[in-house]
């Protein structure tokens, strides 16, 4: 112990930063795992049969489930969910209730992306005018967003900050099924290339390489200072020996 002093604040402040650092660094390879399995689900369930919407609520957990749909689109109510970008772009994603007819459930679409460089103007869509025969996925938010307002805009096409699909039922005064679903790319999709993870594992595994590299370089600061502090007290004695009569 005479070659390692740390001192005592150099040891408070390891105490309380090295097991924060080791415990981010955990924490992202969990993330990363989480990530990877949540990719592995979506590749497996985007290769399967789609199923009927009538299906989709007996799954406990139908995330990223194919479905399949005949009918029409209501072209007398969408929704507009705003401030989301592609390339820099400003726009909306385009919601639509559709009407299945083999199972005669309504089911809430999303079309797709849509730009809005002008909030002066409104968004220009189209609805198709004839029954359609749709593949879509079930989107299923792991949370509920932060949302300040909750109250969407007054008129068609209605202006929204958020989704909640039940909400959206309730305006219109309908039983539709309680899943948003968002088109492939096909007839009445708009822009659909929707990412299904904001990071990917790697990106995770990178910033718990960097939360270890801190833990580490935290270590050996402390080593260091400790070695070096045992060895400016050992010099300080050897000079006090010497002049000592």
């Amino acid at each position: 112990m005479a070659r390692f002093r740390p001192g005592l604040v150099p040891t408070l402040v390891v105490i309380m930063l090295l097991p924060g650092l080791l415990w981010l660094g955990f924490w992202q390879l969990e993330r990363g795992d989480q990530k990877r399995a949540l990719l592995e689900r979506q590749e497996a369930r985007q290769q399967a049969e789609p199923i009927g919407p009538e299906q989709v609520e007996q799954i406990d957990n139908p995330a990223y489930v194919r479905v399949q749909l005949q009918g029409s689109f209501d072209a007398e109510h969408s929704f507009l969910l705003d401030s989301r970008t592609r390339d820099g772009q400003v726009g909306v994603e385009l919601l639509q209730p559709f009407q299945d007819q083999p199972s005669g459930r309504w089911v809430m679409v999303n079309r797709g992306w849509l730009p809005w460089p002008d909030r002066r103007i409104p968004p220009v869509f189209d609805t198709p005018d004839l029954p359609l025969k749709v593949t879509a996925w079930v989107y299923a938010p792991s949370g509920k967003p932060f949302v300040l307002n909750r109250r969407p805009a007054e008129g068609w096409p209605r202006l929204l900050n958020h989704v909640d699909v039940n909400e959206l039922w309730a305006v219109l005064q309908r039983d539709g099924l309680g899943y948003e679903v968002r088109l492939e790319p096909g007839s009445g999709a708009y822009r659909v290339d929707w990412p299904v993870t904001t990071m990917l594992p790697q990106q995770h595994v990178g910033y718990a390489v960097q939360w270890f590299a801190l833990a580490a370089a935290l270590i050996a600061l402390f080593v260091y200072f400790g070695l070096h502090q045992a060895k400016g007290d050992r010099h300080d004695r050897h000079e006090s020996d010497r002049r000592a009569p």
